[in-house]
């Protein structure tokens, strides 16, 4: 069964927010690399996301220039990059149409958030049959607030809310919603060994 890795929203926005300073994996980019090489070695596909709010004038908007891949990632030609709008990776980029045409069965799931965007994905691929791989150190997120929260605070603020939700208590409630329901849980070490 041929493979694909599917890096979903790896991209300069999620740098320019404020609560980036609160992010889990400030070195997601790095790792993300790794599986790429480790992808490209092995001739599998490797597709790119990047998520798009057209006229929002956020650092989604490709107008602010950040809707780009992070510092550290390049595409190599041949590699698909689509946007994407919605959460998961499927719904409005043909994702599942280049990956059929692909034969690609398999997939590895890694980006931001991990939550979000990446968990999202994951369970839309399994419900698309494909068999999922979550590599947990290759994604990262930010603490979330308690959806009573004003907003606008400073992260200082939100960290200190213990309400908040943070990025510790995050990655292992996902992890513990796909493990054996919808995805494995893998490390970027597993994949590439």
């Amino acid at each position: 069964m041929k493979r694909a890795l599917v890096v979903i929203d790896v991209q300069e926005s999620f740098r320019q927010l404020p609560i980036w300073a609160a992010i889990s994996n400030p070195d997601v980019a790095k790792q993300v690399h790794r599986l790429a090489e480790s992808f490209r070695a092995s001739g599998d596909l490797v597709v790119w996301l990047l998520h798009t709010d057209l006229g929002t004038g956020t650092p989604f908007d490709p107008a602010s220039g950040y809707v780009r891949l992070m510092a550290g990632l390049e595409t190599l030609p041949g590699e698909p990059v689509l946007t994407k709008t919605a959460h998961n990776a499927f719904t409005t980029t043909g994702l599942q149409r280049l990956l059929t045409a692909a034969g690609v069965g398999e997939l590895v799931v890694c980006g931001l958030r991990t939550e979000q965007c990446v968990e999202t994905t994951a369970r839309v691929a399994y419900d698309l049959g494909y068999t999922v791989t979550f590599v947990t150190d290759a994604t990262a997120t930010n603490p979330i607030e308690h959806r009573d929260a004003p907003a606008g605070r400073p992260v200082a603020e939100i960290l200190a809310d213990p309400r908040t939700l943070h990025v510790d208590d995050i990655i292992a409630r996902t992890e513990y919603a796909l493990a054996g329901r919808f995805a494995t849980i893998a490390t970027v070490d597993e994949i590439v060994a």
